[in-house]
């Protein structure tokens, strides 16, 4: 039965052909995938958890009652599962988006026009009134320096032509230094093309920064067919936009991570990290990013505390708080556990959507394949194949990363999550209920297979990077803004 046929399966079916034909690996029964992989692909309790997080506390942008209310949910919930958790202070920042709207300046060679835009996270307001400037239009920064003082007194718009996940990568600086540059350049304002595979007149929102010694403007992103609309204008002739923006930072906030473990039998101080992360963009119910990391990992530590026994090692689930804006949960985890990083076997973070698993991937030291890939058998089942090279691992799992932490990914399908990402699309309805449980699946199964082999992973070589410990890895970057780690998806 090949991966294509099992996505047409029944859940309950899917579920009884994992535990009757997954093999066992070795120091594994048949009993404990059974209740591992079926009893993820047989409840459907990872999407029940989804709705009641997205339904019930909604948006949950760091800082804002919402952050605070999905504190106190996971912590309710967990409680009611039996399983241990509490919560760990973070102080961060808290960013409030106000008013927003643009539109076209009528003239001969354009129509008075709406602009569909959104503040990007840590913006400042524009002056009371907006601002109101011809727009200039770039597709990278050294385009921009070569305009000279072209740009001087502008709204810069920076396009580009993001249409596939892959593209993440490459353009995230625009929206995530595009405000410095323009600044630099002289210009009152920057737009940024949204950051997305798909829109129906929908901006992606998402994470800029500040540097010191630079002017701060407002920035926004624009939707995609409202970046085309501009290019268009642009090249009929001067195109002018009135542009307002009620958004601004606020103090620091207290707050928290919620971690929660299944301590281990035999080396409980050596631990397994799952990772994702409570807060969310405040456009929408934040459902795939990342209200499904939450659940698969919530229900990961419900599958395994279950079990007749627990694993050798101690499963972790950290929900990080403050991924979108700041990473401030990430640092002030790395700066709380310094001292027993040493210990942490192995980190994987679920944070790449409600997708269905397409493949396991490790960064580790040498031989590491050999110890994690026979664990991995009753995977086949999902249609997952042979260990794979390169675990990317996550933003907020970066410090543990850099401290040398073996890495695991659960690599997922992504081919619509950058049509959501950061937007007001990012709401429940997107989520398939069996591939969310797949996945569920998937990083539950990995997680237990890192506590329970009899060995663990060998860390990675030591590099400068990670040679400088925990503490450099949490200490804050060298910009005055909030700053969002990006990883490149595949």
């Amino acid at each position: 039965m090949n991966g294509s046929n099992l996505r047409a399966l029944p859940l309950a079916l899917l579920a009884a052909a994992a535990a009757a034909a997954a093999p066992a690996p070795r120091d594994a029964s048949p009993e404990v995938s059974e209740r591992i992989i079926g009893g993820a692909l047989a409840g459907n309790r990872a999407y029940e958890k989804l709705a009641e997080l997205t339904d019930t506390v909604g948006p949950r942008l760091s800082g804002s009652p919402g952050a605070e209310a999905a504190v106190q949910w996971a912590l309710r919930r967990f409680a009611e599962e039996g399983v241990s958790a509490h919560r760990e202070k973070a102080m961060v920042g808290h960013w409030v988006r106000g008013a927003e709207r643009a539109e076209v300046i009528a003239s001969p060679t354009a129509a008075a026009l709406p602009l569909a835009i959104t503040a990007l996270g840590g913006s400042i307001a524009t002056a009371e009134g907006g601002i109101t400037a011809e727009v200039i239009e770039v597709r990278s920064f050294d385009e921009l320096r070569a305009l000279g003082d072209k740009a001087r007194g502008k709204i810069v718009l920076f396009q580009h032509t993001m249409s596939s996940a892959a593209g993440y990568g490459q353009f995230a600086v625009l929206r995530h230094r595009g405000a410095v540059e323009a600044a630099r350049a002289g210009a009152v304002a920057a737009l940024v093309r949204s950051l997305a595979t798909a829109s129906l007149r929908s901006p992606h929102t998402g994470a800029m920064e500040y540097a010191e010694g630079t002017p701060r403007i407002p920035a926004a992103a624009v939707a995609t067919e409202d970046a085309e609309l501009l290019h268009r204008l642009i090249a009929r002739g001067p195109t002018r936009v009135h542009l307002v923006l009620g958004c601004g930072r606020q103090p620091d906030v207290e707050s928290a991570n919620v971690v929660a473990e299944v301590r281990g039998r035999e080396h409980p101080e050596e631990v397994v990290l799952l990772g994702a992360h409570l807060d969310s963009w405040d456009l929408a119910q934040g459902a795939v990013d990342d209200g499904a990391g939450v659940a698969i990992a919530m229900e990961t530590a419900r599958l395994i505390a279950r079990l007749p026994r627990p694993p050798r090692r101690t499963v972790r689930v950290v929900l990080f708080m403050n991924e979108e804006n700041g990473l401030d949960g990430a640092k002030a985890y790395a700066k709380a556990h310094a001292a027993e990083l040493p210990q942490h076997a192995a980190a994987l973070e679920a944070d790449s959507g409600a997708g269905r698993p397409l493949e396991v991937a490790v960064r580790a030291g040498e031989g590491a394949a050999a110890l994690l890939g026979p664990q991995l058998l009753p995977l086949s089942v999902l249609g997952i194949g042979p260990l794979g090279e390169g675990g990317e691992g996550g933003a907020d799992i970066g410090p543990l990363a850099r401290a040398g932490v073996p890495i695991a990914s659960v690599r997922q399908d992504m081919t619509h999550y950058f049509d959501l990402h950061h937007s007001a699309a990012d709401t429940l309805d997107k989520v398939v209920p069996h591939e969310l449980a797949e996945s569920t699946a998937a990083f539950a199964w990995v997680a237990w297979s890192l506590a329970e082999m009899p060995a663990a992973l060998p860390r990675t070589p030591p590099s400068p990077t990670r040679a400088e410990g925990a503490a450099k890895a949490a200490a804050p970057a060298p910009v005055s803004g909030r700053e969002e780690s990006w990883r490149a998806p595949r």
